[in-house]
């Protein structure tokens, strides 16, 4: 797999009329900063079916000709990717078959039926919900649209980072959530290539190390068994061709616990009325539980990469 930085910008002309720029909103005037450096919201919550996976998603499909979605698409996901895989699929007036865990939340679940694609239930992480995904697409030649292991995501997702150096090119650090990859891979990529001294670190639940113990060990490592409650980061196992992309661009992978998250989206919705699933919080999380920590010169950017309702009082 290559992707490039001239990849990354043809994929964001490309998506760019069917997207939104979300804004980047500096986190001020709040009773417990998380952090003393000048901190900055990357707001992807407010993005299209409600993360940046619409990015890639969208990507994707506009590089693949009508008769390859003929027969719909397909994809496993622990919900933001399946969102935006049946937005995709509504744009192209085509049906989407979703797989999704056991663990998935359920008002994602909800959402995917209400946009009219199938959803199917099964498998206790991603990866085993992705091998009946990529069964069904090889049985009926639906076009299977990898959240993380595939070029034109992977450009999709680095868009991202173009948005948000253009406004604050001098950022010192972005805080990354890390599910399969795919997301911190193409940001990576962008973000080293414009600004070399750019800090990249990368979030991870405690219980689905993937990128953690694979930097560690120098290779893809399996996670032998996920022990975390979010879905939407518990990929056992990155795509080799995807970690050899990114890895010697990450500077650092913290380890968050699940309650970090929980307490973070908390924070989001009571200190800015941010609704943020559990990976949406876990940059915040890593910088309110001290796991990475920044001076008072620092300009940090947060990426909130995902909208759910864990952190609203009452909320599911």
């Amino acid at each position: 797999m290559k992707v490039s930085l001239d990849d990354i910008r043809q994929a964001q002309t490309r998506i760019a009329p069917h997207i939104r720029k979300t804004p980047l909103m500096e986190a001020t005037t709040v009773a417990e900063p998380p952090t003393p450096a000048r901190l900055w919201l990357k707001l992807e919550n407010l993005q299209v079916t409600g993360s940046f996976k619409a990015r890639g998603a969208t990507s994707k499909l506009l590089t693949l000709p009508p008769a390859e979605l003929a027969a719909g698409v397909v994809t496993a996901s622990g919900g933001n990717h399946g969102l935006a895989t049946a937005r995709a699929a509504t744009m192209a007036k085509v049906p989407a078959t979703i797989y999704v865990p056991e663990n998935v939340a359920p008002y994602k679940v909800d959402k995917l039926r209400a946009m009219g694609a199938k959803v199917i239930v099964t498998g206790s992480v991603w990866n085993e919900t992705n091998r009946f995904a990529t069964a069904f697409a090889e049985e009926t030649g639906a076009a299977y649209f990898h959240p993380f292991a595939d070029p034109a995501v992977v450009a999709g997702q680095g868009s991202l980072a173009l948005e948000i150096l253009e406004e604050r090119p001098g950022l010192t650090a972005v805080l990354i959530a890390i599910g399969g990859g795919g997301l911190i891979t193409g940001m990576a990529i962008a973000l080293k290539a414009l600004k070399p001294s750019i800090r990249i670190i990368g979030v991870e639940p405690v219980g689905c190390p993937t990128f953690h113990a694979s930097i560690e060990a120098g290779h893809v490592v399996p996670v032998q068994k996920v022990t975390t409650r979010v879905a939407t980061m518990a990929c056992a196992e990155t795509d080799p061709e995807v970690f050899e992309l990114s890895s010697s661009l990450i500077d650092e992978v913290v380890l968050i616990e699940d309650e970090d998250m929980v307490s973070a989206a908390r924070y989001l919705w009571s200190e800015f009325g941010l609704a943020a699933d559990l990976s949406g919080a876990a940059a915040i999380a890593a910088l309110r539980t001290g796991r990475v920590a920044f001076s008072k010169g620092d300009e940090v950017c947060a990426l909130v990469c995902g909208a759910g309702t864990e952190g609203i009082p009452g909320g599911r």
